[in-house]
C-alpha cells in the first residue's frame, strides 16, 4: 500500500478580501506543512494581518478556502469555527493577554478548557519546558514581559494544536528575549509537528523560519526558502 501524503497543516486558496471599495487581498494561497516553519513579512498595510484574520477563522474570505488539517473552515458557521479552531490552533500575539486572575498553569491549561486536546501533565511538561516549571501556582502579575509571553507560547501549545499562527509575538520584547522567546516557539512547535506561520518585521525572526513569504499591496510577490546550512 502506497503511504498517504500528509495533509497541509494550514492551506490557504485563492484568498480574496475588500473592505469597501479597497482590495485588501489579492488571491493569496500559501501552505505550510505539518512541522514547518513560514515567516510572512511586509511593510505595514499590506494585509498582514487581514491574512492572519482569515487563516486563523475569525473572519470569512469573500472569495477563497481556508482549510485545518486537511478541513475547509471557512464555510462553517461562527460557532463551528470557534469550536474547530480550539482543537486545531493556537495563536500566539504581540500581547500575552494572559488571564490574571488564573495561575500561570490555569493560563496554559485554558485551551483544555475551551475543548482542545491535551492534558494537564502535557500542560505541565510545557511550562518546564519554558523554563518556568516550578512557577505553576504563581500570578501572571509578578512575570516580566519575557516570562508572560514563554507562557502564551506554552499555552498556545497545550492543546496540540495542527497550526500555530503567530502575530508579531517578538514586537515587545527586547533583543535577547525576542530571541529566546522565537526560539522557544520554533523548537517546540517543530517536536510536536505543528505548523507555524508567524508574521514578523524582525529579519532575525524571518531568517529561523524555512521560508518567508513577503506580502506586498495584497499579494505574495516572493517565496523565499532559507539558506541552505553551509
Amino acid at each position: 500500500m502506497t503511504p498517504t501524503t500528509p495533509a497541509p497543516a494550514l492551506e490557504a486558496r485563492n484568498l480574496r478580501h475588500t473592505f469597501g471599495q479597497t482590495t485588501v487581498l489579492h488571491g493569496v494561497s500559501l501552505t505550510v506543512q505539518p512541522g514547518e516553519v513560514v515567516a510572512v513579512t511586509g511593510p505595514s498595510g499590506s494585509g498582514k494581518s487581514t491574512l492572519l484574520h482569515l487563516l486563523g477563522g475569525l473572519d470569512v474570505p469573500q472569495q477563497g478556502e481556508v482549510w485545518w488539517a486537511g478541513q475547509r473552515v471557512d464555510t462553517l458557521d461562527t460557532q463551528s469555527r470557534a469550536t474547530r479552531r480550539a482543537g486545531r490552533l493556537g495563536l500566539v500575539f504581540q500581547h500575552h493577554y494572559l488571564l490574571e486572575d488564573l495561575t500561570i498553569l490555569q493560563n496554559v491549561q485554558v485551551p483544555l478548557m475551551l475543548g482542545g486536546a491535551g492534558d494537564l501533565i502535557y500542560a505541565r511538561h510545557l511550562l518546564t519546558r519554558v523554563g518556568l516549571g516550578e512557577r505553576g501556582s504563581e500570578m501572571p502579575s509578578i512575570l516580566s514581559g519575557g516570562e508572560r509571553q514563554r507562557v502564551a507560547i506554552a499555552r498556545a501549545l497545550a492543546g496540540q494544536p495542527a497550526v500555530i499562527l503567530a502575530d508579531e509575538p517578538t514586537g515587545s520584547l527586547d533583543r535577547a528575549n525576542a530571541q529566546r522567546v522565537a526560539q522557544l516557539l520554533i523548537d517546540l512547535a517543530r517536536e510536536q509537528q505543528a505548523g507555524v506561520l508567524l508574521v514578523t518585521h524582525d529579519e532575525a525572526l524571518a531568517a529561523s523560519a524555512d521560508r518567508t513569504l513577503h506580502l506586498l499591496d495584497g499579494s505574495i510577490v516572493e517565496d523565499v526558502p532559507a539558506p541552505a546550512a553551509g
